[in-house]
């Protein structure tokens, strides 16, 4: 797979067995772990490893990638998860496709487990709904949006619009509530020519916010935990756990 989806060497679990999913996050992330504890099936777990981040802009991603994304995997190996999710998306985007994809064999190597790219889970998930073109919102700030547009576009999509919330406290990025971001979407987007939207950033609460975008808009929605969401539980029926909650749904409230 490109970017995700590595080989690890452990096997494939037992039925009886439960299996770990490991999750690295911003340290100031505090929607994705929620987003996958109420979606994960009952034959797994989830446990979430830190990288230090507080400010969403280039620089300080670029920190988080040299210094703190590989001691948070190594200390996350000691868990022994059979399934790793690297869970940024615009530090995905930072350096490119192919720095992402090295990455995720870096973290294959220190975890010797499958590894889940956001990003790329991303542009795997538009393509399979066939969509050509997209209208994209974020919270973030101009140069992470540039980042993001030439992440998707070199896969063959064409973002007709990419706009920001321009948010750089990455925990205030969790505060912006599902009916905020809908409308944010349909101001921006509601005359954009767009097959698909996707809705950016993993500290975003964006899953809660797609039938609301849908909705409004009318077009089919993908969102960073969603896509992530949708490979992880791939990858974990595959090593034998089932019964996820729909992706769209959780198996408890909400994050309110």
């Amino acid at each position: 797979m490109d970017g995700g989806g590595v080989s690890r060497r452990r096997g494939s679990a037992s039925p009886a067995e439960t299996v770990r999913v490991g999750l690295l996050v911003p340290s100031s992330n505090t929607v994705m772990e929620v987003d996958f504890y109420r979606r994960l099936p009952a034959g797994a777990t989830l446990h979430t490893g830190r990288m230090y981040l507080e400010t969403t802009t280039p620089e300080a991603e670029g920190v988080m990638l040299d210094r703190h994304v590989i001691p948070a995997a190594r200390d996350l190996a000691t868990a022994r998860p059979a399934v790793l999710v690297f869970g940024c998306t615009s530090a995905g985007a930072l350096r490119g496709n192919d720095y992402d994809r090295e990455l995720c064999l870096r973290l294959a190597e220190e975890t010797d487990a499958e590894i889940v790219s956001v990003i790329a889970s991303v542009r795997r998930a538009i393509a399979r709904r066939g969509a050509k073109t997209l209208g994209v919102v974020t919270p973030y700030v101009d140069a992470l949006n540039e980042k993001i547009r030439s992440s998707l576009e070199a896969d063959g999509s064409r973002v007709s619009a990419i706009d920001g919330l321009g948010i750089t406290d990455n925990f205030a990025i969790a505060q912006v509530t599902p009916e905020e971001i809908a409308e944010f979407a349909f101001r921006r987007l509601h005359d954009v020519r767009a097959d698909l939207v996707f809705v950016s950033c993993t500290n975003f609460r964006a899953l809660e916010a797609i039938p609301l975008i849908e909705e409004r808009l009318g077009t089919p929605v993908v969102t960073s935990n969603q896509a992530a969401l949708e490979e992880t539980l791939a990858l974990l029926e595959a090593l034998g756990a089932s019964g996820a909650a729909p992706i769209g749904a959780a198996t408890q409230g909400s994050t309110d």
